[in-house]
C-alpha cells in the first residue's frame, strides 16, 4: 500500500501546484481549492469509469487474450481488480469481505466480469464519497493495524490505476484504442472545432 499512496500524493501535490500556475499564465481572475477529500473522490471516480469502459470495450470473445502465457488473461485483469476493491472497500466499513471466497480465476463471462466490477463499485461509492478532510485521519482497525480512512481510496486509486494500464496495453494489442485516450481525442478534435469556427474569414 505505500508505495501507491506516496504515487497519488505526488499526483495530488502537483496537480495542486501546477494546475493554479496555468491558470495564472492565462490570466484567470481566481485561484482553485484543491481539497484532499474532495480530489481523491475525483480520482477515484475517474479510475472507476475507465476501468469499466476498458472491460466495456474488449470483445467478449477476447476475456481470454493475454500478450504472454505467465500474466493473466484480460477477463482476469477485471475480476483481480473487482475483487481487490471489495477487500480494500470491506475494511474501511469494518466489516467481512463479501467476496472472500470469490476467486479471480474462476470462469466467468464478459457480462459476469463487468456486473462484478459494478457491484464493487457501487461498494465503495458511497465509503469514498462519505469522507471528508476531516474525516480522512481518523483510524480504523484493519486486521492487527490501525489505518486512517484516506489511505483506503488512495490505495483504490493508486492499484486502479495500476490495473487499467496493463488493460490499455491488452486493448491497444487488440487495435483498440482505450477509453481515457479516446475522450483525449474527442476533447482534442472538440477544441480545434471551436477555434476553427473562431476564425476570422477572409
Amino acid at each position: 500500500m505505500r508505495n501507491g499512496t506516496i504515487g497519488v500524493l505526488m499526483c495530488v501535490v502537483f496537480a495542486a501546484c501546477a494546475i493554479p500556475g496555468t491558470a495564472a499564465a492565462q490570466s484567470m481572475p481566481e485561484g482553485k481549492t484543491f481539497a484532499l477529500a474532495a480530489e481523491l473522490l475525483r480520482g477515484y471516480q475517474n479510475i472507476q469509469r475507465n476501468l469499466t469502459e476498458a472491460a466495456e470495450k474488449m470483445p467478449d470473445d477476447q476475456y481470454g487474450f493475454k500478450p504472454t502465457p505467465e500474466i493473466r488473461p484480460f477477463g482476469q485483469l477485471v475480476a483481480h481488480v473487482s475483487l481487490a476493491q471489495f477487500n480494500m472497500c470491506a475494511r474501511l466499513k469494518g466489516e467481512p469481505n463479501p467476496h472472500k471466497d470469490d476467486k479471480e480465476e474462476a470462469t466467468r463471462t464478459k457480462a459476469d466480469q463487468i456486473a462484478l466490477l459494478k457491484a464493487s463499485t457501487t461498494y465503495c461509492d458511497p465509503l469514498v464519497s462519505g469522507l471528508t478532510d476531516a474525516t480522512m485521519t481518523e483510524l480504523v482497525k484493519s486486521d492487527q493495524n490501525q489505518v486512517a480512512k484516506g489511505l483506503f481510496p488512495m490505495s483504490l486509486v493508486s492499484h486502479g490505476q495500476e490495473v487499467y494500464g496493463t488493460m490499455a496495453v491488452y486493448l491497444r494489442l487488440k487495435g483498440i484504442v482505450p477509453p481515457s485516450t479516446e475522450r483525449m481525442n474527442q476533447m482534442k478534435e472538440k477544441e480545434m472545432k471551436e477555434k476553427q469556427m473562431k476564425k476570422p474569414s477572409q
